[in-house]
């Protein structure tokens, strides 16, 4: 028996780009196909949020003079087409799959709509969630916790490059120590990073968990979802 029966993993754009500088290193999405697969053979739900980082980031734009606005809008333009290269790698390991966006793009993507991805969900297919909220000023990790939310998820991974929630940056303090286990108020007060401020909020107030681990660890996703003790636990 698997711990989670529905899941919503958060994937950066940046994950996506293995050892490249920018843009969608096929070898990583082979193994995140493989990885996905391994929890869907077991009967997991699974949904997906991707960022755009690796192709565009809005931020960014707007830092440098562009339009917020516009900027946002192609960073889930983004998103979609870091959707799409997920959705292709899937479906070479045979899962079936859906990509809905949050904004009209019919061509290549449903329309999010609750009940379809719901629906999709209990048939097996993973779902793919692009385009962000389709809204400027809000981060795909808003996007992630909204669409849990919406689809009744156990539990949101974050799959990232370190093994969990340390006290500062592993990569930059070797004395950063992890947390197994961490109260969403002990975040805030420790000013610790997870997620944006709106996004850890959201979740807070819907009581829904955050598990951070690192996504590039071959067997992790499994052991995450088969209740080991992997990565950092966020919850009440």
């Amino acid at each position: 028996m698997m711990k989670y029966n529905r899941i919503l993993l958060k994937l950066s754009g940046e994950a996506l780009m293995g050892d490249r500088q920018y843009g969608i290193d096929p070898k990583r999405l082979a193994e995140y196909a493989n990885e996905i697969k391994q929890i869907t053979n077991k009967g997991v739900e699974v949904a997906i949020v991707i960022g755009g980082g690796n192709i565009f980031r809005g931020v960014a734009g707007a830092s440098k003079g562009m339009d917020r606005v516009q900027a946002d809008h192609m960073g889930m333009l983004a998103t979609v087409i870091n959707g799409l290269a997920l959705q292709s790698a899937l479906e070479d390991a045979d899962i079936p799959t859906r990509l809905q966006s949050a904004i009209k793009i019919n061509e290549v993507a449903e329309p999010f709509i609750k009940r379809r991805a719901i629906r999709h969900l209990e048939k097996g297919r993973v779902v793919i969630f692009g385009g962000g909220t389709g809204n400027p000023y809000f981060t795909t990790d808003s996007a992630a916790v909204l669409r849990a939310i919406e689809i009744n998820a156990d539990v949101i991974l974050k799959g990232t490059r370190v093994d969990g929630i340390y006290t500062a940056d592993p990569e930059k303090d070797s004395q950063a120590t992890k947390f197994d286990f961490i109260t969403f108020d002990d975040v805030l007060r420790k000013g610790l990073k997870v997620m944006d401020t709106t996004a850890f909020t959201l979740s807070q107030e819907n009581e829904l968990p955050i598990i951070v681990f690192d996504m590039n660890k071959t067997g992790n996703l499994l052991k995450v979802i088969s209740g080991e003790s992997i990565g950092t636990k966020v919850n009440l």
